[in-house]
């Protein structure tokens, strides 16, 4: 599952991988009010991820990290929703993993500097989606691709390790 937090819209993707091969099972996005105030839509993001992590049992959680915005309340905000996200995840046990906007656009574009349309283009190709999700939806879908090209990479270096340590 990947989780692409805001104060205002936090988007959700879930999907399965199967080797190389990632399949989309769910996406969306969860709206908070932004005429409430910030601690009741920090409630809503958390009860929300909790639902959709007791819905779909993912294995795994990636999220993405925060940036710095010019605007530093934006950051602040950004930051909060992103707490209330991680401490859903947290509290149902599943392990978190965290990576900078960089990196995600960098697994699923090629370019680190993309901008969101392509984000949006890039994991409808790889999903095999009839059209592009929501911009926050694609994010979240972007960062759960992120973290299984990552883990599979990870998973083959460890394996290159073990073989070549037994060639010596």
């Amino acid at each position: 599952m990947g989780i692409d937090p805001g104060s205002r819209v936090t988007g959700y993707g879930i999907i399965d991988l199967d080797g190389p091969r990632s399949r989309h099972v769910s996406s969306g996005c969860i709206q908070t009010d932004s005429s409430r105030p910030l601690p009741e839509r920090l409630k809503t993001i958390f009860e929300q991820v909790t639902r959709v992590i007791q819905s779909y049992q993912p294995a795994e959680v990636a999220v993405e990290q925060v940036f710095m915005h010019r605007n530093p309340d934006s950051a602040l905000k950004l930051g909060q929703a992103r707490g209330a996200a991680l401490c859903a995840v947290v509290m149902t046990g599943l392990p978190v993993s965290e990576y900078a906007p960089r990196a995600i656009k960098q697994a699923v574009v090629g370019g680190g500097a993309a901008d969101k349309s392509q984000v949006q283009r890039m994991v409808a190709l790889l999903l095999n989606l009839p059209e592009p999700p929501p911009t926050d939806a694609a994010d979240a879908l972007a960062v759960a691709i992120c973290h299984g090209h990552t883990r599979q990479t990870l998973q083959r270096l460890n394996m290159a390790a073990v073989l070549a340590g037994r060639r010596r």
